[in-house]
């Protein structure tokens, strides 16, 4: 038998889950293996993840041990007293003081990656947000500049705490299960705990936990996607009575999903979250002191280079929510700049992202917020901050040759149109819930804060409430009208 010639399609190397070259098709295929999207967990992993380095990283874990007892307050906490600032200056002294570990020993491990990449994204935090305010620039030091940005370089992710390090990544059983040889426990939605916390509080676990249950229970809206891909491609009138039905029963997964999201009232108190929670998630973008963020050491490496950007955790950064956008064909409004495009109209293609250089960018983003006026959609941007896999897991979705919405808007079926549009008005009512738990965490206390004449709001509170709000707005424009009569 023959091999194939070096330029024939199935010849073709897989792309690494990074951005397929342009001019070759992805050949990468539905398997759970290219995406690392698990049929019993979905995003999640299915297993624990990794709660310690091995000994030759042991100088990192310690850090952030010390830093977990250690009773670290932020820097813009209200009351802070000398004993806390001097606490935290030994603790930063301590941290430019350790070694400068070589990364090369994690590069074959996808775990080792995800649990380095944790560990020091989330010493920088702590270590950046126990800088007093009065310092001019915001100093990272090479010890943990130099293997957060080459680990970060490796996964393709930000050097910085991203969603993926608060929630996919950040679990454990509470109560571990019995084991079973022939079918390994996975996480449940009441037997989950968090393995690292800045606050350690139960309000800042909740506000994580609530997003691992909608992750949890998106399963079932996965494996609905993957049914109702399989029977487009048939496309015949059974087929489509299925997917009638397959929507419906979206709808009421959706639905599900918004009661969890409004479940995190009863568990994280909206001061403690604004108070003493949300400032230690801030990156660079949204630093309220505009300071720059300078990663000291990078001469030793001349390959790593500035980030183009510096955001934070956001919930707009699960892999999940993108997916309902994309399947149900909305993304071409929910992705968009915000009130740039209208619903019901094509927007134009979004920019693309701008080439890292230092200096760093200009403040243009905070936790659950959009920049001011960004050249990249702030969905499109929190894409980069998502797990590569995933972003090629978007990829393909959002490459389907059939897609729902154009099969629905193609058919006179009114059934099935009916019933696409139920999915979308439960998404609208996700949309709505988001919109309020904004108003609650963010927006509300950010008034109180700015005092009785609420001249100003807290950073990010009212462009957060905007961005989505206005993304709602353009889920409900996207809903389908019945045809016109053509006679």
């Amino acid at each position: 038998m023959n091999p194939l010639p070096p330029d024939h399609f199935l010849a073709l190397p897989r792309p690494d889950h990074g951005f397929p070259m342009l001019g070759r098709p992805d050949t990468s295929t539905v398997a759970a293996h290219d995406f690392d999207v698990d049929p019993r967990t979905g995003f999640m992993p299915p297993q624990p993840p990794l709660t310690r380095l091995p000994a030759e990283w042991e100088p990192w874990e310690a850090a952030l041990d010390e830093a977990l007892t250690s009773n670290l307050q932020v820097a813009s906490k209200d009351g802070l007293t000398d004993d806390d600032a001097a606490r935290a200056e030994r603790w930063r002294a301590r941290v430019r003081e350790l070694p400068i570990l070589s990364t090369e020993g994690l590069s074959a491990s996808e775990f080792l990656l995800r649990r380095a990449h944790h560990v020091l994204a989330w010493v920088m935090h702590f270590y950046v947000h126990t800088i007093p305010l009065s310092a001019p620039e915001i100093r990272i030091p090479p010890p943990v500049t130099l293997p957060l940005l080459q680990v970060s370089s490796q996964l393709q992710l930000p050097p910085v705490l991203t969603y993926s390090d608060d929630v996919l990544y950040n679990w454990a059983f509470r109560v571990p299960p019995p084991p079973d040889s022939f079918r390994p426990p996975v996480p449940a939605l009441d037997n989950l705990r968090c393995l690292t916390l800045f606050t350690g509080t139960r309000d800042e676990e909740e506000f994580y936990l609530s997003s691992a249950r909608i992750e949890l229970r998106g399963v079932h809206a996965l494996g609905l996607m993957r049914a109702m891909m399989d029977e487009a491609f048939i496309g015949d009138a059974t087929a489509l009575r299925r997917i009638t039905a397959l929507l419906h029963d979206l709808a009421r997964v959706i639905g599900e999903l918004t009661r969890i999201l409004g479940a995190v009232r009863e568990g994280c108190d909206p001061r403690v979250f604004y108070d003493e929670i949300r400032p230690w998630f801030k990156g660079a973008d949204s630093d309220p002191q505009k300071r720059r963020w300078v990663f000291e050491g990078m001469e030793r490496d001349p390959a790593l280079k500035y980030p183009p950007e510096l955001s934070g955790p956001s919930a707009g950064q699960s892999s999940l929510i993108h997916a309902l956008d994309v399947f149900l064909g909305v993304d071409r409004y929910s992705h968009t700049n915000f009130p740039l495009a209208r619903a019901g109209t094509k927007p134009p293609a979004a920019a693309p992202a701008p080439e890292p250089a230092p200096p760093p960018p200009a403040s243009t983003a905070s936790f659950s917020s959009a920049p001011s006026a960004p050249a990249t959609p702030f969905l499109v941007r929190m894409q980069s901050y998502m797990p590569r896999h995933h972003r090629a897991f978007l990829r393909h979705l959002s490459s389907s040759p059939r897609p729902l919405r154009t099969l629905v808007e193609n058919s006179d079926n009114a059934p099935l149109r009916e019933a696409y549009n139920a999915a979308l008005i439960a998404l609208k009512e996700f949309r709505d819930m988001h919109v309020k738990i904004v108003a609650l965490y963010i927006l509300s206390p950010s008034r109180r804060a700015a005092g009785p004449a609420g001249s100003t709001v807290g950073t990010g509170g009212t462009d957060a409430f905007k961005f989505v709000q206005g993304v709602r707005d353009q889920t409900a424009g996207a809903l389908l009208r019945e045809k016109e009569d053509s006679s």
